[in-house]
């Protein structure tokens, strides 16, 4: 029996352990759930480079002590250069170099608007990850295996890639001096230093530089957004998760259609291929529709509380049979984390570089690694997703809450593209439906219909734990199953924190990623 972590104090879950400590200690310190969710970010940009970093996104969902839940958009647009002419003769955007990087980094910008306020100096909070940074940590298996797996692509690209990261293997020391000095000019000048003034410049002239299309004039013109979230109700719960251009529709939309289908007990066929069903049909609205709320006419939060819609919608839902999936999977590399203080605020985020090492730039002056979310942009002009400039991209990230009926508080995500609706389907209904403990609701098999990273692929994909008799019967009723090795990182790196009603917490890791929960 698997048994999640409990403490009374304070608890953060995260994939890397010394980001978990780092925001621990400054929960030790005093400093609230978001004050150790900028700490946690930080340091898992310095920790985890080749899942996050600074050069990225990131979403947050926040439930204050009196049950206000409210979010943070920090989401970068197409720079003013980024127009169809700049890819003439392209049939798409590339994913690597410095066209992929393309779009404004949003992730500084979302940590400003989660210290408005705050009583901790910034120079604590980062303290952790500029140490991390300068002194050195040691490199993981995964972040060891991704420069391996994509080192001839990544060096090949201009900038400092190869000098920082390159040839890297497991248990090498890691020590990044430039985005050091970064994060402490962060901490002297504050956040708003990535987008104005003397940092702005050095990130500026460094992507002038190199290529991107990303100009100083970009920068400024950036602000992290506080865009309601989308929130829909199910039996004995409140569900929220973060509003376009994310994909936080379709993971509220699946488990709404699922609330409609009998299932009577975890892992069974009517369980695991209730929810692929309901993935596919969300997936079908969510790729017709969601994008850049600038740009939609499609109004989600309209239809998630629609219960006659929903019924609908899950009424085309065969329960013998799968629908054909013809539709391939969306890339992403990312990191979710999630915070609890004393004081009754929960806190879940997740942030990333879209691939992994984003558009493989590293600026050289300022050890920012580029993302290249909007290598996702369609060159097309218009309809969903079309390049233009200032327009945001399709974002697969997305953090979730649900506030249940009887108090408790359920912050829960993973990373993983196309996957982390499907994962944090699998985690909610286990935990919340099936009464499954939280850790052991994590560390059952998983599935993923399609794949994470790169690969074209449509097929529903199980870890080798499953039941063969459950394998069997999905494939008679039409599912293409492909099987995968028993906790592979393909189904991301999950984790959960509940604050009860009584203030207690309970946490829980992914055995697939390098994480812990930190408690006191």
């Amino acid at each position: 029996m698997l048994h999640s972590v409990r403490s009374s104090r304070g608890m953060v879950t995260a994939p890397h352990h010394l980001a978990a400590q780092a925001g621990l200690d400054i929960l030790k310190d005093g400093g609230t759930a978001l004050e150790a969710s900028v700490a946690v970010a930080a340091a898992l940009a310095v920790v985890y480079p080749h899942m996050t970093g600074i050069g990225g996104d990131g979403f947050w969902l926040i439930r204050e002590s009196d049950g206000r839940v409210h979010a943070i958009h920090g989401c970068g647009g197409a720079a003013a250069k980024a127009k169809l002419s700049l890819y003439a003769g392209m049939e798409a955007i590339p994913t690597r170099g410095p066209l992929a990087a393309n779009t404004v980094a949003g992730t500084v910008s979302a940590w400003q608007a989660a210290l408005e306020g705050s009583a901790l100096p910034l120079s604590r909070i980062l303290r952790d990850a500029i140490h991390f940074a300068e002194e050195g940590v040691a490199i993981t298996r995964s972040g060891a295996g991704i420069v391996a797996a994509k080192g001839s692509e990544l060096r090949a690209q201009p900038g400092a890639w190869a000098t920082t990261y390159d040839r890297l293997a497991e248990g090498d020391l890691l020590r990044q001096p430039a985005l050091a000095e970064t994060l402490r000019r962060i901490a002297e000048e504050g956040p708003a230093s990535f987008y104005t003034g003397a940092l702005a410049a050095d990130i500026a002239a460094d992507l002038a530089g190199l290529g991107s299309p990303v100009s100083a004039n970009d920068l400024a013109a950036h602000r992290a957004e506080r865009r309601a979230p989308l929130q829909v109700e199910i039996d004995g719960a409140r569900l929220y998760n973060s509003a376009p251009p994310t994909q936080g529709f379709a993971s509220l939309l699946i488990l709404a259609l699922f609330d409609r289908l009998a299932a009577p007990a975890a892992e069974s066929f009517d369980h695991v291929h209730g929810l692929v069903e309901a993935t596919k049909q969300a997936f079908l609205l969510r790729d017709a529709f969601v994008g850049d709320p600038a740009y939609m006419q499609f109004d989600c939060q309209a239809l998630l509380d629609d219960p006659v819609l929903l019924d609908e919608l899950a009424a085309r839902i065969d329960p013998a049979r799968a629908l054909p999936w013809p539709q391939p999977a969306s890339a992403g590399d990312t990191c979710w984390f999630a915070t609890a203080d004393a004081e009754g605020r929960v806190v879940s985020a997740i942030q990333s570089t879209y691939f992994e090492f984003g558009s493989g730039l590293v600026l050289p002056r300022t050890g920012i690694t580029w993302q290249n979310r909007g290598s996702s942009f369609r060159l097309a002009l218009d309809g969903w997703n079309a390049l233009k400039p200032g327009r945001e991209p399709f974002h697969t990230l997305n953090p979730a809450l649900a506030a249940f009926a009887d108090g408790r508080t359920l912050a829960y995500g993973t990373m993983g593209g196309e996957g982390q609706p499907q994962t944090q389907a699998a985690l909610f209904t286990r935990y919340a439906r099936y009464g499954v403990n939280l850790q052991e609701a994590i560390s059952r098999p998983r599935w993923l219909l399609g794949r994470t990273w790169g690969e074209q692929s449509v097929t529903l994909k199980l870890e080798d734990r499953f039941d063969p008799a459950l394998v069997a019967q999905l494939r008679a009723a039409g599912h293409d199953v492909e099987i995968l090795a028993p906790f592979t990182a393909t189904m991301g790196h999950a984790g959960a924190i509940v604050r009860h009603p009584d203030g207690s917490l309970e946490g829980a890791t992914d055995p697939r990623s390098d994480g812990q929960v930190a408690a006191w």
